[in-house]
């Protein structure tokens, strides 16, 4: 294995060795960079400095005298992470590890427009940064999360959501104004995906989500990469056609879309058709509720569902190749009532090489998998190795 060229190891190198536990003390630093003692100690001190690295009380014996541990401060800062839903919005305050310190939920919809959504945000996300347990971080960055295809390069939403009205709308630039730091925007299923990636297979390079919600979305990991396409949409299963179910009208405009079929609110459309018991059924959440009570009706309809997103899944599978497929969502509450068509449609309909040691599972994580993915968005890039080189080489100048 060759050795890396000195050159190669900056200060945000060195961090991303010591968050990682690759090399967490100066001479296994020394080792692992080629560096001398005296540039690993002034790299160090940069980051002591920035307040991104810390001596722990610890010590490490290797039959000498026992080094220092270096030690992420991953409380350096605070991250504001916000995952944008249909209904309700969550609002968290995370470290530089992607630790959920406070947290809220906002009954807001997306339907009252981004003034309104961005002003509940902007007053929660105040509210939780003066908190306790935030305990004065200052805050370095902003991670949202739209239930919409966002154009990852400019953070506007791109072509029909759920989202009306807010299509072009400056989100990144309006929560930059509010707050005053780096705004990162994405779809709401690459962050669940990433929190799922990161956090349950973090070894798994080839990985397919599938959110099952009052709408349906879906995103790949491709080569260990969330793939998010030319324009945000790769991956997408929500709106491909599924023959032999009718053709009901989609929210899109089109018809016969996999959401107007298996949509929680395609499911509870149909249970208020049924019964007028079912009046104020209107999610995916009510959905739920419903099946949990028993309810016959309600329990068939999220088994067809289930072969329904079988379908659906089968052909991405095919296509794709996944080593594993992660059910997720509100629906996915439904466990093996959904799961059970899910299976037996991917087994039946795709190609035997692409399911000889497939995976599909439902997703471990639980309601704060998206902001968890936000805080992770925001802390890759937060914590890049050229970003801390260029912060530090800021911190150290202004020391002197």
């Amino acid at each position: 294995m060759s050795t890396p060229s000195p050159g190669t190891y900056g200060p945000g190198r060195i961090l991303e060795s010591i968050i990682s536990g690759e090399a967490t003390t100066r001479s296994k630093l020394e080792s692992l960079t080629g560096l001398s003692r005296p540039t690993i100690t002034e790299r160090v001190r940069s980051l002591t400095v920035a307040g991104l690295v810390q001596e722990s009380t610890q010590r490490q014996s290797s039959g000498g005298r026992p080094a220092t541990i270096l030690e992420f401060n991953a409380r350096a800062a605070a991250t504001l992470c916000i995952d944008i839903g249909e209904e309700r919005t969550r609002v968290a305050i995370a470290d530089l590890s992607a630790t959920i310190l406070a947290e809220a939920v906002i009954e807001v919809k997306v339907s009252e427009g981004p003034l309104a959504v961005l002003r509940a945000i902007t007053h929660s996300g105040r509210a939780l940064l003066a908190s306790e347990t935030v305990a004065g971080a200052p805050l370095a960055g902003v991670g949202v999360g739209l239930p919409a295809p966002v154009d990852y390069s400019t953070g506007r939403t791109v072509g029909w959501s759920v989202m009306s009205g807010w299509d072009g709308y400056e989100v990144r630039e309006h929560l930059s104004r509010e707050f005053g730091v780096p705004v990162f925007v994405d779809n709401d299923v690459n962050l669940l995906l990433l929190a799922e990636k990161r956090l349950s297979w973090p070894d798994e390079r080839h990985l397919f989500f599938v959110k099952v919600g009052t709408g349906i979305g879906s995103g790949l990991v491709v080569d260990g990469r969330i793939n998010r396409g030319a324009l945000g949409a790769a991956g997408d299963v929500g709106h491909t056609h599924v023959s032999g179910y009718g053709d009901p009208l989609c929210r899109c405009g089109n018809h016969g879309c996999l959401e107007a079929l298996a949509g929680g609110w395609a499911l509870a459309r149909e249970l208020r058709s049924r019964r007028a018991e079912y009046a104020e059924v209107t999610s995916a959440r009510d959905v739920v509720d419903v099946i949990r009570r028993g309810d016959p009706d309600a329990v068939a309809l999220v088994r067809a569902a289930g072969r329904m997103l079988g379908e659906a899944v089968a052909f991405a599978t095919s296509l794709l190749n996944p080593a594993v497929i992660v059910v997720g969502g509100e629906l996915a509450k439904a466990g093996d009532q959904l799961m059970a068509g899910v299976r037996e449609l991917v087994y039946q309909r795709s190609l035997p090489l692409a399911t000889k040691n497939l995976v599909i599972t439902l997703s471990s994580l639980d309601d704060e998998a998206g902001v968890l993915g936000a805080a992770l968005l925001v802390s890759d890039a937060l914590l890049a190795p050229e970003r801390i080189d260029r912060l530090t080489t800021a911190a150290t100048a202004t020391a002197r």
